[in-house]
């Protein structure tokens, strides 16, 4: 969504959060997450679309202290919004928290990644998964990189 915010015509699927990896923060984000409505995508299918989720709470915490994730994935199976927790996603949550814009949506405010650290994850995503819309993401993020600040 932070393509929507710096002016993208492009809808995404839904929100990524680049979340410290402690584990004490990042159940206290699952916590949240399942306060929410939201259940841990625990499979994907071939097109990155949720083919199986867990419920329980307990479960998926004891599954993402495990299996210690790179990324973990979660949807609301009534509204289809996903949300995607990035455990410190080869940028640290410090370093993109210290270089992000704070911008208030409908009186809620939320650091939102600069344009430049948005580039440099979508490439690092593109090459792990290569989604239909990330050269769209790319081309438009350049664009606004090369017009600088």
């Amino acid at each position: 969504m932070a393509l929507v915010v710096l002016g993208s015509r492009r809808i995404t699927r839904g929100f990524d959060f680049v979340v410290p990896t402690p584990a004490g923060y990042r159940r206290q984000v699952v916590d949240v997450l399942f306060d929410h409505g939201l259940e841990w995508a625990s499979r994907l299918n071939d097109t990155g679309d949720v083919a199986a989720t867990i419920r329980n709470r307990r479960v998926a915490d004891s599954r993402l202290r495990i299996d210690a994730p790179s990324a973990a994935f979660f949807c609301n199976p009534v509204t289809r919004l996903r949300v995607d927790l990035l455990f410190d996603f080869r940028i640290a949550a410090s370093t993109l928290a210290e270089r992000a814009t704070r911008m208030t949506i409908r009186a809620h405010v939320f650091e939102v990644a600069s344009a430049a650290d948005l580039l440099e994850l979508k490439r690092i995503a593109r090459r792990a998964r290569s989604a239909p819309g990330d050269a769209e993401d790319i081309a438009f993020l350049e664009s606004i990189v090369a017009r600088g600040p």
